[in-house]
């Protein structure tokens, strides 16, 4: 990344400079949170218009969902940045950390707090127990893992690498890992694993590398139109949300838990974000990382993606009513760590300076 984008990253919008005034930047935020706002319009439209979204409604989104995930997996491989990786290839042990708290300790915290949970909130549906774990064996984010680690003053190469290995073994380890730990605590609901696995590789992985062997041919025009890419990428997951959530309001999901429900999440993702912080922090101390890879390897370690997170979990759960309860974890951990990682971000970037 260059000085000059990360000189565009740290330019926060609101300063004089940009707005001309020293009133809010109205237009920048909804730029800036536009997909996050959008989540919560396609939610709040599935609860006031459910059926064209629902399953076997008009917008079919029976038939659109594999061609979705397609789409998504195959833009996520056009956009990775495995041209860079190499620049970051000799830290191994600022590697393992990052993939072991991914692929191990995330999950393993994520089944002590599902034991809490169960003896705190006897009454928590199975749907959030399970999204829940989802949420923990989900690979990290590439995109802002790195911009937030190159605002930082972080160890950028590094972060790339580690973020783009994580997307990529993710595809295959987190319905591994989903299965794998659903079996052990009791929990059901992936069905046949061989199956899931066969069509998953079908879906995810062989777009996935076929963008990515498309990119070297396309790369310029592909970074110098990276938000179109991105805006067709957060479509089609905004439509699979909302499906989601249509489905689960048709058949009455909803009725049972209220707003209490989304409470009891919203503080459970804050408690795992906020112990999976200190986890990471101690790791890197133990580890004795300096600065830039200790930025690095919080921003990799702790962040969880979204775009990915919503295609494999339709074909993970498949067409349960409940889906909107297992997103519902990781929708709320997507801003969460946004807002939370962008302020320490910038905080770290003005100790630097």
């Amino acid at each position: 990344m260059s000085p000059k984008e990360s000189e565009q990253l740290t330019n926060r919008p609101g300063s004089p400079a940009e707005t001309g005034q020293g009133g809010f930047p109205f237009g920048a935020w909804i730029r800036e949170n536009g997909f996050v706002l959008g989540l919560f319009c396609v939610v709040l439209l599935a609860f006031a218009n459910p059926n064209p979204g629902a399953r076997h409604g008009w917008l079919h989104p029976d038939l659109v969902e594999n061609a979705g995930v397609a789409l998504i997996l195959f833009l996520q491989g056009l956009s990775m940045p495995l041209e860079k990786i190499r620049k970051g290839a000799g830290n191994w042990q600022l590697h393992a950390i990052i993939q072991s708290f991914t692929f191990v300790i995330f999950p393993i915290v994520g089944l002590g707090l599902g034991t809490v949970l169960r003896s705190i909130w006897p009454d928590e549906p199975q749907a959030i127990r399970d999204g829940f774990l989802y949420l923990c064996v989900l690979p990290s984010t590439v995109s802002t893992s790195v911009v937030l680690t190159s605002v930082a003053g972080g160890n950028t190469a590094a972060a790339i690498l580690s973020a783009a290995f994580s997307n990529i073994v993710g595809v295959i380890l987190t319905p591994l890992l989903v299965s794998l730990l659903m079996h052990a605590t009791g929990r059901t609901g992936t069905g046949s694993f061989g199956p899931l696995l066969l069509e998953i590789t079908m879906l995810t992985l062989l777009p996935f590398a076929g963008g990515a062997g498309l990119r070297p041919f396309v790369r310029d025009w592909v970074d110098a139109n990276k938000k179109w890419v991105n805006r067709i990428s957060n479509g089609v997951i905004l439509f699979f949300v909302y499906s989601a959530f249509c489905d689960s309001v048709k058949e009455k999901v909803w009725h049972e838990y209220g707003i209490l429900l989304t409470v009891q999440v919203l503080i459970c993702v804050a408690t795992l974000f906020g112990v999976m912080s200190f986890l990471i922090y101690l790791a890197a101390r133990l580890a004795r990382l300096d600065r830039d890879d200790g930025i690095a390897c919080y921003f990799c370690s702790v962040k969880k993606t979204l775009a990915m997170g919503v295609p494999l979990a339709m074909l993970i759960f498949g067409s349960r009513a409940d889906l909107s309860l297992i997103l519902l974890p990781i929708m709320f951990y997507h801003p969460f760590q946004l807002f939370v990682n962008g302020l320490l971000a910038n905080r770290w970037a003005k100790q630097r300076s």
